[in-house]
């Protein structure tokens, strides 16, 4: 249920009304708009009154919600969710290019890659230290070492930086990452969502190969449940039938996501198409969606790369491509005027 109070509303009144829904065990989760406030009441809801709460002098209306997701709910949460991370945004308009290569390699190869990201208008920075690979046969990352050397390009770059947790028992290694990212795999392993859901930084909440838009929020819901609310979301791309591309890039989610959540939405073409010919197209198709950014694995030799090479671009295909989505956002911007 949701609970929109009129604009100026009488403060005593509202703690009234307050400490009455918290005598029913009902949590409130409150949301502070421009023009006005939104009280989500997560519990059991089913005791209250609808119109004994709409009566109320400071309510405006009242509107039960369906949905088994509450908090990452739209109607709970009406003004958009804007991460900030170093010296950028996103969200709120800002277009985010999140870059760098599948897996870190080596202090050579990050710093290399890093500075060239930054140099073609990158805003973060991604490095993957911990891989999460099908076959255990494949090489899964350098570790502790790795999130050395993605802390190292950040130092010499100065960008915000990003990579991927695996299980609980890393994330004292995760105290100076800005942004831990949730891969695919792990996007219903619930006892790692509620412990980052304690955590006090942004969380990327890749969606699941298989998993549905519900599936997915709901996710989202298990860490703002433990009190973070700094989430993002990425489509990473989803399974189907066709084997030409790694996956199946859903551009669908971009709509979806904004009329059903509140949570900035980034894509990620790379792993959706498994094809660096495919990136730079899909990556305008984002934008032109009103997608909050993209994620581009770049690799300074993608022919030699250690993992993910066939859909990794170098630095050039880079550069190009991101003055291309640079020009676009700035255009789709001149629509919305």
């Amino acid at each position: 249920m949701i609970v929109i109070l009129k604009q100026n509303p009488n403060k005593n009144q509202v703690e009234h009304l307050k400490t009455w829904l918290e005598s029913k065990n009902i949590k409130i989760h409150e949301s502070v708009g421009d023009s006005h406030v939104i009280l989500g009441l997560v519990g059991d809801t089913s005791q209250l009154d609808k119109d004994l709460i709409s009566a109320l002098d400071i309510v405006e209306d009242v509107k039960r919600v369906q949905e088994p997701y509450k908090k990452a709910n739209r109607k709970f949460h009406d003004e958009d969710t804007v991460i900030k991370v170093g010296n950028t945004q996103i969200g709120g308009g800002t277009l985010t290019v999140i870059a760098g290569p599948c897996s870190i390699e080596g202090e050579e190869q990050m710093i290399s890659v890093a500075k060239s990201v930054k140099e073609a208008g990158a805003t973060i920075l991604r490095g993957g230290a911990f891989k999460p690979r099908t076959s255990p046969y494949s090489f899964q990352g350098l570790g502790s070492e790795g999130i050395e050397l993605l802390k190292l390009a950040k130092k010499e770059t100065g960008l915000p930086i990003i990579t991927e947790i695996m299980e609980i028992s890393q994330l004292p290694l995760f105290d100076e990452v800005d942004i831990i990212q949730v891969g695919t795999r792990n996007m219903q392993n619930f006892n790692l969502l509620r412990e980052l859901g304690r955590q006090n930084k942004p969380v990327m909440l890749k969606r699941g190969m298989s998993a549905t838009y519900e599936e997915w929020l709901m996710s989202a819901e298990y860490v703002m449940a433990s009190g973070n609310e700094n989430i993002i979301l990425c489509e990473r791309g989803v399974r189907t039938f066709e084997t030409y591309t790694r996956n199946t890039l859903d551009l669908a989610a971009i709509p979806v996501l904004k009329k059903l959540s509140h949570f900035p939405v980034i894509i990620d073409p790379s792993h959706a198409t498994g094809k660096s010919s495919l990136v730079s197209p899909l990556a305008m198709a984002a934008v032109a969606g009103g997608a909050d950014g993209v994620m581009i694995e770049v690799h300074n030799n993608p022919e030699r790369a250690w993992c993910d090479g066939p859909q990794s671009l170098n630095p050039e295909a880079f550069g190009k491509m991101n003055k291309k989505l640079i020009a676009l956002h700035e255009f789709m911007k001149t629509l919305d005027d």
